[in-house]
């Protein structure tokens, strides 16, 4: 049996996206030609503000902001943390997302995972999106409320 998780309704996602203001994004590197700077890029000039999250690239800037080498090292609260890392690493990525301070697990496009979902839902944690761009889904409220 294939797998398929349940989103939101989308009144929920907008709701999501109004409440935010930050968003930690894990996987978002320098590298200006791939989604994971694009989508984040255009987040920030929305408003947001974005938390780079890449241990490859931790204590370096990105987007003008510093980035951290794991969810765990950012001091702050983070209302969603938007995931473009493979499936695979989802259940890691969520068992980290259960220790820190964030509402909304949202893995990107393309991206779920039963074990993560299983995981978060265990943990009593529901704000779980998946398969599901950002900045789609921002667009769409955006130009429904023009």
């Amino acid at each position: 049996m294939v797998y398929h998780f349940q989103n939101p309704s989308d009144f929920m996602l907008k709701n999501y996206l109004t409440k935010a203001k930050t968003i930690a994004v894990v996987g978002l590197s320098d590298r200006q030609e791939t989604a994971a700077y694009q989508v984040s890029k255009i987040m920030q000039e929305a408003g947001y503000q974005i938390i780079p999250v890449n241990p490859k690239n931790a204590g370096q800037e990105i987007l003008g902001q510093m980035t951290y080498a794991s969810l765990k090292d950012v001091t702050e609260h983070i209302d969603i943390v938007n995931i473009f890392r493979r499936s695979e690493y989802l259940p890691d990525i969520a068992r980290e997302f259960l220790e820190v301070d964030a509402d909304i697990f949202w893995a990107q496009l393309g991206l779920e995972s039963q074990e993560a979902e299983t995981i978060l839902k265990q943990a009593g944690h529901k704000q779980i999106v998946m398969n599901k761009c950002l900045k789609v889904e921002y667009q769409k409220l955006h130009s429904e409320t023009n």
